[in-house]
């Protein structure tokens, strides 16, 4: 029964990671949550866990293609969070949550930091600014609570 549950568990996830970001692109009122799986990202370079690091590969990369944003972006904007911030955020290690949440709100701004740039830079429209990304970002930070 156990190994029919982790069966089960791990087939639901493999079926969000490939089908949610599809549902975005339908329903925009979804969530995007670049921080939380970039904060899985992160996890699974900092304890090794290949499973975590290529699950939220394979969501970044079908983020991306859905909604047509530019390529390996987020990808880049985890990565910046890592290495400039992780560092100094595992200081926090008293706190359980504060970890989780400073990672998450840090990679969706750097995100949106970088986006904005992108746009500029190259006279695109990506994104609009509106409630919708607001409403990312605070789903995105309480679904990190749970983390």
């Amino acid at each position: 029964m156990k190994f029919l549950m982790k069966v089960l568990f791990g087939a639901l996830i493999i079926a969000f990671v490939l089908f949610y970001p599809m549902l975005i692109s339908f329903y925009v009122f979804l969530p995007l949550l670049v921080g939380v799986m970039g904060y899985i990202f992160i996890e699974g370079i900092d304890k090794g866990k290949w499973v975590y690091i290529f699950l939220s590969l394979i969501y970044f990369i079908n983020l991306e293609v859905n909604l047509s944003l530019p390529f390996f972006l987020i990808l880049i904007s985890v990565l910046i969070v890592y290495m400039l911030f992780y560092g100094t955020l595992t200081h926090l290690k008293k706190c359980k949550i504060c970890t989780p949440l400073i990672t998450v709100f840090l990679i969706d701004v750097v995100y949106l930091g970088i986006l904005l740039a992108y746009d500029f830079i190259f006279g695109t429209n990506s994104i609009v600014l509106d409630t919708i990304l607001l409403y990312s970002l605070v789903v995105d930070l309480l679904v990190a609570v749970v983390l």
